[in-house]
């Protein structure tokens, strides 16, 4: 239905992309683009839709997404894809969703539920040039696993036998069980030094990187 649209925005020399009814079209200025968002609601009044005013806006390419990317300036000037703010946040929110420590999941199926969602998430995102964000991504997932694994434990001796058995020092071990209730706490650099990337990639827990 919006072929027209597109036909006249290529005739007259512009880029842009669309998908269904959403939209980006570059241009130079702001005077420029407040000329092609006039001419787009014209066009968009002949076919008798409205352009959604609250949700259109004349900006800067880097402010603005499109299909959850966004553009941002890596050294030297050059341009490049990132995952868009707010996609971020709906991806950390899912991911504390599936990842409840009082969900009543055995780690197994916890980790089998966020394989499904993180790798589906990634296949999406995989044009986007951050790996920082994946690496920091990927780190926070892990804590929030450790976290999940502390809570199954539960018991304090437990928790320091589990740890010796996965080759703790008797002081590490001791340390994370003495505050055997503080899962978020106890799941950080401490910890990370026994439940490693290597006890991770055996849980099968997803990786962006």
């Amino acid at each position: 239905m919006l072929d027209e649209v597109d036909k006249e925005l290529e005739w007259r020399g512009h880029s842009f992309v669309r998908y269904a009814d959403d939209a980006n079209v570059y241009v130079r200025s702001r005077r420029a683009g407040a000329r092609v968002m006039q001419l787009l609601r014209e066009l968009y009044g002949q076919l008798r839709l409205t352009v959604n005013e609250t949700k259109s806006t004349i900006a800067s390419v880097f402010q603005r997404k499109f299909l959850g990317y966004s553009f941002w300036v890596a050294p030297g000037g050059k341009i490049k894809r990132r995952v868009a703010t707010k996609s971020i946040a709906t991806f950390k929110q899912r991911v504390r969703e599936l990842t409840r420590r009082s969900g009543g999941y055995s780690l197994d199926e916890v980790v089998k539920r966020l394989r499904v969602y993180v790798l589906g998430w990634k296949a999406y995102f995989m044009l986007a040039d951050t790996p920082g964000v994946w690496s920091d991504l990927d780190q926070w997932i892990r804590h929030r696993m450790r976290a999940i694994q502390l809570k199954h434990w539960k018991r304090a001796q437990t928790i320091y036998s589990e740890l010796l058995a996965r080759k703790a020092s008797p002081d590490v071990a001791a340390q994370v069980a003495v505050n055997a209730r503080r899962w978020w706490r106890n799941s950080g650099m401490l910890l990370n030094s026994v439940l490693t990337l290597a006890w991770a990639d055996r849980l099968g827990i997803p990786r962006l990187c």
